[in-house]
């Protein structure tokens, strides 16, 4: 009688008890394109194993050599202003930052925009050893390395996209080492003084330990994008070069899949795990080498996954961990200081980390971040306006866009865009539209806004969709019609928007339109015609909520979407208009504030189920 593995393909799980840990299972490593410059100790960025950049390096010399890549190949862009090894990177492949190095230029830093580095501020501290820079162009840290006199250092410095602030040491000084996360949720681990296994966390202003890889060694690379806390990679590294990878579930290390190539000197880039590229370094009997090799992890076994089987050997039962969405709630949360509404929100923002600002009344630039527990007051926009409901990024790293000036401001609508480093607000490129009532989602380095209107009066509903590249706005594909005050969500290459109106008909929408990164196609239609609404999660886990109907007025209907039909689900206490809304994952997420001058904030949580099933 043939095995149920050898019917089903995959093998099960055996546990002694119920567990809702995160584990990934079944990653392997393949081959991609090669570098066509080989090297070792150089700098990388990217968000995507099909976008990323590397520069810098040794060749055996200091090289200033930068290339792009798009997933198969790789291709020479403009270099580096100063040749160095041992510097670190971070970002996209668009907006990039690389700091520190061997001397002379060991404290130097460039940025880069899509086509060429500048330098900008240097390090407070001098030093080397890369990889120890994360974050984003615009909102990054760098910790560590080895000072020009020696030794390592636990030294942290945070880049606000002007300047370098000294913040707390790390516990273990350490260099050749890796690191990922956000500036307010960062992750060092590995490194030499020697191979150091020690994990340590950074929360803004500290670090603290957590636990230790479960081999320590230096000259490591890593797959450092938001969300490392509790999901990163850490592989090669050690002398002799190895091919160990291990992946950190935000408590402890597990052993994966190997390398195909062992190496050392390796860099990392922002991409989040369970993805992850190794690229250059050095081997046995080849130092500095070309070889490129992409981890992809398709089977993740988490408490937000679906349909996933286990044996529990307790029970003598198998099992299935469990989130049936329509189980979810809306619970009250802390009152922001300031009610109002039609502000902006933060796409990537969580329930412990979220961001707001703007509004339609007094003081119009009024910002706001939630730590779960309550609001608090932050540095206002330069621009005070009504965002609707513009917002791509996370509480550390967002960019808005357009809006509607107060009365006796100087237009109707603008093509103002700020960002936004966790501290404060900087102007930047203008839109190619000015518009309000537009829709923004992604992240900020890699944002889309789509649609609004241009004007008072009728008709100036438009189609326009514009990218952000973390430094300018480019025209896209237009939406397929004309749409304002509809809701959206997701990530540059998989998003959705949903509901709208269109400035000649007082009827509302009921359509979803689902992006590529390059086009629309047309998903399942919502329930009812709402716009003014909020929404928040993924392409294929998506909850929208609130808005106004026609007929029917303000309504607090939620719904959730699976990436091709809506299911209502259970409303929100208080119906209201003109919401926003923050959260990555239909699972959980808030909306806050609303038409007229509300304070609300309430929390959207789908609760964990464990099933017994049976299998014949």
């Amino acid at each position: 009688m043939a095995s149920y593995k050898t019917e089903k393909g995959f093998k099960f799980q055996t546990l002694s008890t119920d567990t809702f840990a995160s584990a990934i299972e079944g990653g392997t490593w393949s081959a991609g394109g090669n570098l066509n410059t080989a090297r070792a100790s150089q700098g990388g960025a990217g968000t995507a194993s099909n976008a990323a950049l590397v520069f810098g390096g040794q060749t055996p010399g200091n090289t200033a050599v930068t290339e792009s890549y798009n997933g198969s190949a790789w291709t020479e862009v403009n270099d580096l202003n100063d040749s160095r090894q041992l510097l670190g990177g971070t970002g996209s492949q668009t907006a990039a930052l690389a700091a520190g190095g061997n001397s002379p230029h060991d404290a130097s830093v460039e940025s880069w925009n899509g086509s060429s580095w500048t330098e900008v501020t240097g390090l407070g501290t001098a030093r080397r050893g890369n990889n120890g820079l994360f974050g984003v162009q615009t909102a990054a840290v760098f910790c560590g390395g080895y000072l020009p006199s020696g030794p390592g250092t636990g030294k942290t410095e945070k880049w606000n996209g002007s300047a370098w602030t000294e913040t707390g040491d790390l516990n273990t000084s350490r260099w050749a080492f890796s690191s990922g996360g956000t500036t307010t949720a960062g992750i060092a681990f590995a490194g030499e003084a020697p191979n150091i296994a020690a994990t340590e966390e950074f929360n803004g202003t500290a670090w603290s330990e957590v636990n230790d890889l479960n081999t320590g060694r230096g000259e490591v690379g890593g797959s450092g994008g938001p969300g490392s806390q509790t999901s990163i990679l850490c592989f090669g590294g050690g002398s002799p070069p190895g091919a160990k990878n291990e992946h950190f579930d935000g408590t402890s290390w597990t052993e994966l899949n190997d390398l195909s190539i062992a190496r050392n000197q390796v860099t990392k880039t922002n991409i989040s795990s369970p993805s992850a590229l190794c690229i250059g370094g050095g081997q046995p009997g080849s130092p500095y080498n070309a070889q490129t090799e992409h981890f992809d992890a398709p089977s993740v076994f988490s408490k937000v996954d679906l349909g996933q089987v286990f044996y529990n050997s307790t029970a003598n039962a198998f099992k299935v961990t469990e989130q049936p969405i329509s189980g979810g709630s809306w619970s009250a949360g802390a009152n922001v200081n300031t009610g109002r509404d039609r502000i902006g929100g933060a796409s990537q923002g969580t329930p412990s980390a979220g961001l707001i600002f703007g509004g339609n009344n007094s003081p119009y630039a009024y910002t706001e971040e939630y730590n779960g527990s309550s609001w608090s007051e932050q540095n206002d926009l330069n621009a005070g306006r009504y965002i609707s409901y513009g917002g791509a990024g996370s509480q550390t790293a967002c960019v808005t866009a357009g809006g509607y000036y107060p009365s006796g401001s100087p237009s109707y609508s603008t093509v103002l865009s700020e960002t936004y480093n966790g501290t404060s607000w900087t102007e930047g490129n203008d839109l190619n539209t000015g518009r309000i009532d537009c829709s923004t989602f992604g992240t900020s380095t890699a944002g889309v806004l789509c649609g609004g209107q241009t004007g008072p009066g009728a008709p100036n509903t438009v189609a326009n969709v514009e990218l952000y590249n973390g430094t300018s706005w480019s025209e896209s594909t237009d939406l397929p019609s004309v749409n304002q005050e509809m809701s959206s969500v997701g990530v540059n290459t998989a998003g959705f928007i949903v509901g709208g109106s269109v400035d000649t008909d007082p009827s509302t929408k009921n359509t979803t339109f689902e992006w590529d990164g390059s086009s629309w196609t047309a998903g399942g239609n919502y329930p009812v015609n709402m716009k003014y609404g909020c929404a928040f999660g993924t392409q294929t886990s998506g909850i929208a909520a609130g808005g106004e109907k026609i007929p029917g007025g303000t309504t607090g209907i939620a719904c959730h979407y699976n990436g091709s039909s809506w299911t209502e689900v259970t409303e929100m206490g208080t119906g209201r208009n003109s919401v926003t809304a923050n959260g990555t994952s239909g699972l959980a997420g808030f909306a806050a504030v609303g038409y007229p001058n509300s304070t609300a904030t309430e929390f959207w949580e789908v609760p964990v189920t464990n099933k017994t099933i049976t299998i014949s």
